[in-house]
């Protein structure tokens, strides 16, 4: 794990607020100079603490209304099938994020479609083949509260 220090939690909070702050406004907003600014945010890439910039999308105003968290169960608990299962989820375009979960489920994915219907198809012609699937359960949501919003950061470590 990186050693992060102040100027660098600064990045990463101005960066989750706007990732399309130039570099010039990133140093101004944390008292830091662009040159060593600039080569701070290349090394949070670098290290990976920044996987990435993307613009956040309303779901809805593209057609796609229907949030579906799945619960789903494996058969085998072991290496092997939990790989090929992550594996196959990774390729669901509908899946927008999937956690390796306690309790219940053994995976619990977020799954973002148009409406009923395409979830239906979703459902039966893709989640039931998926490898090692036992069972699935589907809890949809009624209205999204917040998502894609900041990390609450840590202080920096000393």
């Amino acid at each position: 794990m990186p050693n992060l220090d102040a100027f660098d939690m600064r990045i990463l909070s101005v960066l989750q607020e706007d990732a399309r702050a130039s570099n010039v406004d990133i140093a101004e907003r944390i008292n830091l100079s662009p040159t060593p600014c600039l080569r701070r945010i290349r090394n949070l890439e670098k290290d990976g603490v920044i996987r990435g910039y993307r613009a956040e999308v309303d779901r809805s105003k593209v057609g796609l209304g229907l949030t579906v968290f799945v619960e789903i169960k494996v058969g085998q608990h072991n290496r092997a099938s939990s790989d090929r299962l992550q594996e196959a989820l990774l390729a669901v375009p509908e899946v927008a994020s999937c956690h390796l979960v306690s309790g219940e489920a053994d995976f619990l994915a977020e799954v973002v479609v148009a409406d009923l219907a395409a979830y239906e198809t979703l459902l039966t012609e893709t989640l039931l083949d998926l490898p090692g699937v036992t069972d699935i359960r589907s809890n949809f949501a009624i209205r999204t509260v917040k998502t894609g919003g900041p990390l609450k950061l840590p202080p920096p470590q000393s």
